[in-house]
């Protein structure tokens, strides 16, 4: 645990011991309350973990350079009655009246437990599910269509691949792993149908032996090009790439961890969407209660593609990245089945990359190896 978790968490601990609370202005915290707007991030991991906390902390640092405003962060933070710890801790010392807990299980029951107390305080929670009817109108949900850039990731795997077997390393099956899974091989699929993925759940969103073990595993079947959805992709690029096979990035660029392996990655661009809520909150406004955005939106980008894809994949790419950029582009396109028969659409039917019966997706598609149970 850091200082200034452990400075945070007995702060709070004392002032509601004592009453201070009440009176959190006076102490030496409220100098915070100085600037335009306080914004509080919190992440559940290191901010430099080549993954996920580190690209909502590239997004943290553009929202820094802004005039009058004032960032505060901490990470390491767990799912658990700690964030809510955190969260209090902003807004009570700091004065922060704009708070990013980023992580998935931070929203329920922690984000659900804490805003019901700030009316006046907004919360914005990546990746879960806000709604109108159960949910504090002062909080709210924003995510990006990032399963457009594992299709794209898919489409330079399907050109890369001899053994036509891809790999996924994946934290845990909810639905936006599940996208994400059932993108990289669809894309992979638009360059040759009898390519299969491979996929294994670590059980955790980060736990590197586990990542290890779920990598080497892989390779050990027979998969030459790898990509994953766990918090921190360091552990999985660097096996994958040691292995020999081929690798897709994903959340951040992790190109400096395999040059000369690494086709080209999904990354976030937080940094467009956190300075566009915060110039919203600056300018009097209200972010809206659910906010979502692909490749088109600035939301999602991806990492240059490397030295090792082709130009026939470079063209392929292109042209498709092309047709996801005018939006609404359909990600699932009937007929096609899951991985155990069902009918997901049948023909003529289609989802688009915006269409929210994706965000509530339970199953892998026909070629995906492997089970959400």
């Amino acid at each position: 645990m850091n200082r200034r978790t452990i400075s945070r968490r007995s702060l709070l601990k004392a002032g509601a011991a004592t009453g201070a609370l009440a009176v959190a202005g006076a102490l030496p915290f409220g100098a915070a309350h100085a600037a335009d707007l306080t914004v509080g991030f919190i992440y559940v991991g290191p901010k430099d973990d080549f993954g996920y906390n580190q690209a909502h902390a590239e997004g943290a640092a553009a929202v820094k350079k802004m005039a009058g405003v004032t960032v505060v962060e901490e990470e390491n933070v767990p799912e658990t009655v700690s964030v809510q710890k955190s969260m209090e801790s902003m807004i009570n010392f700091d004065g922060a009246s704009l708070m990013f807990p980023t992580s998935f299980g931070y929203f329920d029951p922690h984000i659900l437990a804490v805003a019901p107390k700030h009316p006046d305080v907004r919360f914005q929670h990546a990746g879960g599910l806000w709604s109108a009817d159960k949910h504090p109108k002062n909080a709210g949900s924003y995510f990006g269509y990032i399963g457009l850039g594992q299709y794209l990731n898919g489409i330079t795997a399907g050109h890369a691949t001899k053994s036509k077997k891809i790999g996924f390393v994946a934290a845990k099956p909810i639905p936006q792993v599940l996208m994400n899974i059932n993108a990289f091989l669809l894309g992979a699929r638009a360059v040759d149908p009898t390519i299969t993925c491979q996929v294994i759940f670590t059980g955790e969103w980060s736990l590197a032996v586990k990542e290890a073990e779920a990598t080497n595993a892989l390779a050990d079947q027979g998969c030459d090009v790898i990509t994953c959805h766990v918090d921190g992709p360091k552990v999985v690029v660097e096996t994958a790439a040691g292995r020999g096979a081929f690798v897709c990035g994903y959340h951040a660029d992790q190109s400096p961890l395999a040059p000369e392996k690494y086709l080209t990655g999904a990354e976030w661009n937080w940094a467009n969407v956190y300075t566009g809520m915060v110039e919203t909150m600056m300018g009097g406004g209200t972010i809206d209660n659910f906010v979502r955005g692909g490749l088109s939106d600035g939301f999602v980008k991806m990492s240059p593609l490397g030295p090792a894809v082709s130009d026939t994949a470079r063209n392929q790419f292109e042209a498709a990245k092309a047709e996801i950029m005018k939006g609404g582009f359909l990600i699932i396109k009937g007929p096609i089945n899951d991985n155990k028969g069902n009918v997901i659409a049948p023909a003529g039917k289609s989802f688009a990359e915006d269409d929210i019966a994706l965000e509530s997706m339970d199953y892998l598609v026909e070629g995906v190896i492997g089970s959400t149970s």
